[in-house]
């Protein structure tokens, strides 16, 4: 202390924020919009509508009849995963209708996650192969549903015929925790493969 006045520390200048853009895709029904909830530090946006009679021939509801509502355009949050890496989370469509929406929704993207719901795990088929087509870096994510048989991950694999570096991951979708982890696992997957689309 100095007569007179206060010294104070220097204030070291704040570390340059990195932002990420992933997707978050999968089957109809597969959780994608409950995972952007439970992770988002913002309140989520959300564009979900009623199913209705008049969908019920286009939208196959096996394994999730109490399904009562679905994603049109997107799912939006925002999660700070260190105080210099923010992620944005796009959730994508489920149903094919909406695949179109997919290019636009992949533009600029770091990586993804595939959501999988072993009850029905052909729906992800189309995820896994849009992804692999563009070489957009992946996560495959085993959403743990309490009905659903659990299986190890080599035979996920084997049953989806991942190439051997795609991350296989169980989770929860509920929990934040367990997404955060899945999250985590895309952003070391996709800087391993040299992927770099950082803003």
């Amino acid at each position: 202390m100095v007569f007179g006045r206060t010294e104070r520390t220097p204030r070291r200048p704040a570390a340059p924020v990195t932002t990420l853009k992933l997707l978050v895709a999968g089957g109809f029904g597969v959780g994608k919009t409950t995972l952007v909830g439970s992770v988002s530090e913002i309140r989520p946006l959300r564009t979900e509508e009623l199913l209705t009679e008049a969908g019920r021939p286009v939208d196959d509801i096996a394994g999730v009849e109490g399904k009562t509502t679905t994603t049109v355009a997107m799912d939006f949050g925002r999660i700070t995963l260190r105080e210099d890496l923010v992620l944005y989370l796009f959730g994508t469509p489920g149903q094919d209708r909406f695949w179109f929406l997919w290019d636009e929704l992949a533009q600029g993207a770091l990586g993804a996650v595939v959501l999988a719901d072993t009850r029905r795990l052909e729906d992800c088929f189309a995820a896994v192969d849009y992804f692999e087509r563009r070489r957009i870096p992946f996560t495959l994510a085993v959403n743990l549903f309490d009905d659903a048989a659990r299986y190890p991950e080599e035979a996920v694999r084997d049953a989806l015929d991942l190439d051997p570096e795609v991350p296989v991951m169980m989770c929860d979708a509920r929990e934040r925790e367990s997404a955060k982890e899945v999250l985590a696992s895309v952003v070391e997957h996709a800087l391993a493969t040299g992927v770099t689309r950082a803003s």
